[in-house]
């Protein structure tokens, strides 16, 4: 008889700590902006996250050697053209669709996911990413309390 391995939740535990992000800039200007602001150095990642065919996702990362972290930023939506056959006046026109990476969380912009040792630490980040000019808000989410916190494995 074969013998059953399960891995339970104590197992694995979260050691990041995530950021919400309310903002109005594309994510190129948002990256230039929190590398000047928190004198970060993330870079657009080669490859995207891809959820499927059609759905992908852009991703910005940074090693931070000196706090021994990793920063990724995400963006929560991706918006892809659709053609659908349609009769009509407007049966030519593309029609759009929006894709999230956390649905529930719909209103977000922008996460920035900080894996570290120390996850508290990110008070700091959260108040220096206050300060830059087109940044709504920004604020620290509970990652537990998140039903759909697989897609933020990557």
């Amino acid at each position: 008889m074969a013998a059953i391995h399960k891995i339970s939740e104590d197992f694995f535990e979260d050691s990041y700590a995530l950021i919400a992000l309310h903002s109005s800039l594309e994510d190129f200007a948002l990256v230039y902006a929190l590398n000047i602001g928190l004198k970060s150095k993330l870079r657009r990642s080669k490859y995207d996250l891809d959820i499927s065919k059609s759905i992908s996702f852009p991703i910005f990362e940074w090693k931070d050697i000196v706090h021994d972290a990793n920063w990724t930023l995400i963006t929560n939506y991706s918006i892809k053209e659709e053609n659908l056959v349609r009769e009509g006046l407007f049966g030519n026109e593309p029609s759009y669709r929006t894709h999230y990476l956390v649905p529930e969380r719909k209103d977000v912009d922008y996460f920035l996911k900080i894996e570290m040792d120390e996850v508290g630490t990110c008070e700091a980040i959260v108040k220096g990413i206050l300060k830059i000019p087109k940044v709504i808000t920004a604020y620290t989410v509970d990652n537990k309390k998140l039903k759909s916190r697989n897609n933020l494995i990557f």
